[in-house]
């Protein structure tokens, strides 16, 4: 029977072993759980600042951050429709509450914890007076509920009490042995949380007065957690839906109702589902750097040690993420995923519409997680009706746009962002050109495409040579408010071009799809300066010792394809002269982006420099900052503080890095309208740094409707495997070789390292 380590640590302190070993999940996941590295984040000490040091779980729409203290088990929780503001007001994204669990411990003699990504379970190990402890804590998507789970390898070894804080200081009540707190926000949402705690052996007591449930005695301890709002993504319905109360006694009584191991395997189950898809191998770290901690090895690699294990749980922790923090049916990620901890969070713990909401999703399609890009695009439909009353107040046109802080009630702050609307229709897109999907197209991706090119027919204005121009442009976040500003253009660009193919796809609306082109046409387009750079306005006034953490005029490069080396290798030697000049350092988010315009340029060794920059450990709660980004002990990214993006940018950047489909060969127009866009090229590890001379990777996605597995040694191909979805056809390219691929729906094609 296979056997993996669950938390591969041996701890030796105080003359103590302590060894955990638990076995694999299902039978089915054995192969990949065995060729897979440790993927665990483990440290040998509690955690002491929310930031930087406790670990996240989450289902998408409910989280915690968990700190591992032995005496006193701190769970920070939120709910990620906590809002304050309205269709007007932006407001700002809320903390829901805290748990905590008292314990009557003698001091550990033995610590350790772990955030386990292959099961999505946070494990604490403790020795203290000649008991192991333990304290398992997940957050379940089919039961929602959090679930944290004390057991013991001595009988009647648990003793304390359980609380629970409202961030609101609503009052909690505390009655049997339930902890229940509900307020409403000054917007009038409702919220709720409630806290079950179950126990075998031993015995429960509720005091009413100090609002706790206290446990002594017993065997096992199992506390429950569930919270919601009465939010409603339904401008319609006044974005409010029934009283949370009723919900979320009924997930909490549903679960408790259920033995814990039912809890975990259907958790677990479900995680895995998603999590298992993507299965990395960039070589082995050795045995002595897998038994240090996690910031011990951030450390370690910051000096320049090499360690591909730490990159492997560093992409994989992105896409943990993103499934713990956006799921098909909740609100997307907001710049903290879901987790906050205040009623006052940086930049409201808003949706960015000037790259963060968008770098979050980045990987979502190519690390093959569809169904968490669903939470976006939902979104995005939901504002929509709000968005267009805004819109055409501000600038008397048809169609929508956004500005740059957005809520989740349609409302918005700061500057008008215009092109940010035609930035969320690339999302849009790009969820059918990997999926393939016409009847999600035609309903309704197809209608958002074509509203906002409206907006830019009614808004672009004319030069007197007939060119056209975006007319109030601002680069992020930097430089005069004009026309014609490069990052405005390319993301236009990209919007009539995804319509195009669209209109074309479906074979309708071939008029306006006529006259999307002629416009297209007409857009001034990248120039190219006096220092060789790709100048960001079309005026040529590019600082080249500019270091600005902002790099949008390089849009077209990534996440956009207007330039590439191949296609337009003039601009794409401009973009490089440009991305040199602006450095190598930045936010953390930043130097994510950096990996991915990098990768495009297929430079693999420069995007590989840009990961170990991102990487670096910009330490503890004490640490000044400064303006230089990089990666927390608990490998949160660092703006600083922390924003998520820098996460799923460079999960993102790796994959890219790996294989990119963005491209496609341009049919005739005589060809049949579905068919002009023409097929996309897959190319198999177009930027391969020399530090991962050997590896595999299994599951990526490639546009088209593809899942595409790779190994390769001594940096070259020596296999891959082309799975089809939509029996699409496809060139597919390694190196200077282009072959053409025709293939079935659920097709699989192996392939060797010349393509053969």
């Amino acid at each position: 029977m296979f056997v993996r380590f669950r938390l591969s640590t041996v701890l030796v302190a105080f003359g103590c072993v302590l060894a955990l070993v638990r076995t694999a999940p299902a039978e089915d996941e054995r192969e990949a759980a065995h060729h897979a590295p440790e993927l665990a984040l483990k440290y040998y000490r509690p955690a002491e600042d929310w930031m930087t040091e406790a670990l996240p779980v989450g289902n998408g729409r409910l989280g915690g951050m968990i700190f591992g203290t032995v005496k006193t088990e701190h769970i920070q929780f939120n709910e990620n429709s906590l809002w304050t503001g309205d269709e007007k007001d932006t407001g700002a994204y809320q903390a829901f509450g805290d748990l905590f669990v008292d314990l009557d411990h003698e001091s550990p003699q033995v610590y350790a914890r772990s955030l386990d990504l292959f099961t999505a379970e946070h494990l604490v190990t403790y020795l203290s007076g000649g008991v192991k402890y333990r304290r398992d804590c997940f957050c379940s998507r089919p039961d929602e509920v959090l679930v944290l789970r004390l057991t013991a390898d001595k009988p009647g070894s648990h003793t304390g009490s359980v609380r629970m804080t409202d961030a609101h200081k609503a009052n909690v009540v505390a009655d049997k042995n339930r902890l229940t707190a509900a307020g409403t926000l000054s917007n009038g949402l409702k919220y709720e949380s409630q806290v079950l705690v179950l126990c075998e052996g031993g015995k429960l007591q509720t005091d009413a007065e100090k609002q706790t449930v206290s446990f002594a005695g017993a065997d096992s301890v199992t506390i429950l957690l569930a919270a919601g709002t009465d939010y409603l993504p339904d401008s319609d319905k006044g974005w409010r839906g029934e009283p949370p109360h009723d919900r979320v006694t009924k997930q909490i009584d549903a679960a408790a109702a259920k033995p814990y191991k039912t809890l975990s395997a259907a958790h677990t189950a479900d995680f895995q589902r998603l999590f298992l898809r993507v299965q990395l191998d960039l070589g082995p770290s050795d045995t002595k750097t897998n038994l240090q901690s996690t910031n011990e090895r951030l450390a370690a690699y910051r000096e320049g040690a090499k360690d591909p294990g730490l990159e492997v749980l560093y992409f994989q922790y992105g896409r943990y993420l993103l499934i713990s923090s956006s799921r098909s049916g909740t609100l997307p990620a907001n710049l903290q995923g879901l987790w906050n901890n205040s009623n006052s969070p940086p930049w409201r713990c808003d949706y960015h519409s000037n790259i963060n909401v968008e770098m979050n999703y980045w990987p979502a399609e190519t690390t093959n997680l569809p169904e968490c890009h669903k939470a976006f695009i939902r979104y995005v439909d939901s504002l929509r009706k709000v968005r267009t009353a805004a819109t055409k107040e501000k600038y008397k046109a048809r169609g929508w746009t956004v500005q740059t802080e957005n809520n989740i009630f349609g409302g918005a702050s700061w500057k008008w962002n215009p092109p940010g609307s035609a930035w969320y229709c690339q999302h849009l897109w790009e969820f059918y050109a990997f999926g393939q999907d016409k009847q999600y197209l035609r309903n309704l991706a197809y209608p958002i495409l074509k509203e906002v090119c409206e907006f830019w027919e009614d808004h672009l204005t004319a030069l007197p040579d007939g060119s056209l121009v975006t007319p109030d442009g601002w680069s992020p976040e930097q430089g005069p408010e004009e026309p014609g500003v490069t990052y405005d253009q390319m993301l236009v660009w990209d919007l009539f071009t995804n319509y195009i193919e669209a209109s074309e796809a479906l074979d309708i609306d071939e008029a306006y799809r006529k006259k999307i082109a002629a416009m297209r046409e007409k857009l001034v387009g990248p120039k190219i300066g006096k220092w060789g750079q790709l100048q960001e306005w079309m005026t040529d006034r590019d600082d080249p010792k500019n270091t600005h953490r902002h790099v949008s005029h390089l849009f077209g490069l990534h996440p956009g394809r207007q330039i590439s080396p191949e296609t337009t290798p003039k601009l794409a030697e401009a973009a490089k002269v440009s991305l040199t000049a602006r450095g190598d350092g930045g936010t953390g988010w930043s130097m994510a982006w950096k990996i991915n315009f990098w990768a495009r340029l297929l430079d693999g060794d420069h995007a590989y420099k840009m990961l170990r920059n991102q990487l670096r450990v910009v330490g503890g709660k004490t640490v000044n900052y400064g303006n230089g980004g990089g990666t927390y002990p608990n490998l949160f990214d660092a703006h600083p503080p922390f924003q998520i993006d820098g996460n799923f940018g460079a999960t993102a950047g790796i994959a890219e890095m790996l294989l990119q489909s963005h491209a496609r060969i341009r049919q005739p127009d005589t060809a049949k309208p579905e068919d002009r866009a023409g097929p996309y090229v897959i190319h198999l590890l177009p930027a391969l740094p020399k530090a991962w001379p050997t590896g595999s990777v299994k599951g990526l996605r490639a546009r088209g409707g593809f899942v595409v597995d790779m190994t390769w040694k001594d940096a070259k191909l020596t296999d891959a495997t082309l799975r089809s979805v939509s029996g699409q056809k496809c060139k597919l390219r390694y190196g200077e070789k282009i072959i053409d691929v025709a293939a079935k729906p659920g097709e699989t094609l192996e392939f060797d390292g010349n393509l053969q």
